[in-house]
């Protein structure tokens, strides 16, 4: 098949999952034998890291204004005229921006199908809620309605799908994945300690991703301060981009006089990310509204005990294969979860374990990509 992806960012600094799932599911069909182009902005563009993306064509187009992440980049539309109809099947990801507004407008000309996968973005209720609504009424339920399927990634962003009215019949259920070549040979313990002069003798409590309000750092941060009373020789690694945040959050770090026990490396990526985890003795994803939870993936391929919130999409997943904790969202659950978790090397062994099987089993990219694949050829055949 020749697919084209269309994303609004490639940026593997602020695009967060959209970026990771966009870039590696792209690879994932290529080594099946498909040819994949992807279609984005120039927004902070990396090179090297679309160098790495091998044997993905990819064409990113410059962002004359960008209000509202909405990234408006008009040479798109020459290109999309001209090439849509080289194309078999269209995947967009996320949902309100300027280049699914071309793209479908195209599709619909030329009568190419195409599926769209929103990354949580769907609902309405949560963040510039009004603009949101703007968009739907002027474009968006027509993108949505016009898609052969649309793709949640767990039963929540199904059911937000349901909410604005899409039919259950026009919904797959399609999870993340990771690439589980990149963590056939992990680092040796001690390397990322080694790198930020954290003590053999200290513990790991790691978060990585954006350091965003929506993350819920702010709640974990309260409840480590409550931890060091009772296990004093514990770190706190707080590792990601600035998404907003990240003054806001040191200034509670400091409210609470716990400035010498957090530690804030910034942005990880490659073997830089894996050494976090693997040095970690558990990771928390503290999150208020986490659709998914890519780094939950990633902990458990590293073989490193999770703890979450009941907001986040894998709380299901999580508890019912006992791959770590679920606790509701406030300081002194996620407290009581991290005391017990360190506390119990047994279970810290176990939870890892069972992480790691669940995700060679589930969570792989060489298996999703198969998946996406079938839904793909049916897209075509019914368009």
């Amino acid at each position: 098949m020749r697919i084209l992806k269309v994303t609004s960012t490639l940026s593997p600094l602020h695009g967060g999952g959209v970026v990771e799932v966009a870039s590696r599911l792209s690879e994932a069909l290529v080594q099946r034998g498909h040819r994949v182009s992807v279609y984005t902005s120039d927004f902070e563009w990396d090179q090297e890291y679309v160098d790495s993306l091998s044997s993905v064509n990819v064409s990113p187009f410059h962002i004359w204004l960008d209000p509202t992440k909405f990234r408006f980049t008009p040479s798109l539309i020459w290109k999309v005229k001209k090439e849509l109809k080289e194309f078999d099947i269209i995947h967009m990801h996320n949902y309100r921006n300027f280049a699914n507004i071309v793209v479908h407008h195209y599709a619909r000309k030329y009568r190419i199908p195409y599926v769209l996968q929103s990354h949580g973005s769907a609902a309405t209720y949560f963040q510039k809620g009004a603009l949101k609504r703007v968009f739907d009424k002027l474009w968006g339920y027509r993108i949505l309605n016009d898609a052969s399927t649309t793709f949640a990634v767990t039963k929540t962003e199904a059911q937000q799908y349901m909410d604005i009215g899409i039919s259950h019949n026009k919904i797959d259920i399609v999870p993340n994945g990771i690439s589980l070549s990149e963590y056939e040979e992990l680092p040796p313990k001690g390397d990322f300690r080694k790198q930020y002069g954290i003590s053999n003798d200290d513990t790991i409590i790691l978060y990585l991703g954006r350091v965003n309000k929506i993350k819920g750092i702010d709640c974990l941060v309260k409840a480590f301060a409550q931890l060091r009373k009772n296990i004093p020789a514990t770190k706190l690694v707080i590792a990601g981009p600035d998404d907003g945040y990240f003054s806001r959050l040191k200034n509670i770090v400091y409210e609470l006089g716990i400035e010498c026990d957090v530690v804030f490396p910034g942005p990880l990526h490659d073997k830089n990310k894996i050494s976090a985890y693997v040095d970690a003795a558990v990771y928390v994803l503290p999150s208020n509204y986490e659709i998914f939870g890519m780094t939950l993936l990633e902990a458990w391929a590293c073989g490193t005990p999770v703890i979450t919130t009941d907001q986040c999409g894998l709380a299901d997943v999580v508890a019912n294969n006992q791959a770590g904790l679920v606790v509701p969202y406030d300081s002194n659950s996620l407290h009581d979860a991290l005391y017990h978790i360190l506390n119990d090397e047994e279970c810290q062994q176990r939870f890892g374990e069972n992480g790691k099987s669940l995700v060679r089993n589930q969570f792989n990219w060489e298996k999703i990509a198969k998946q996406v694949e079938d839904i793909y050829a049916g897209s075509i055949i019914s368009a």
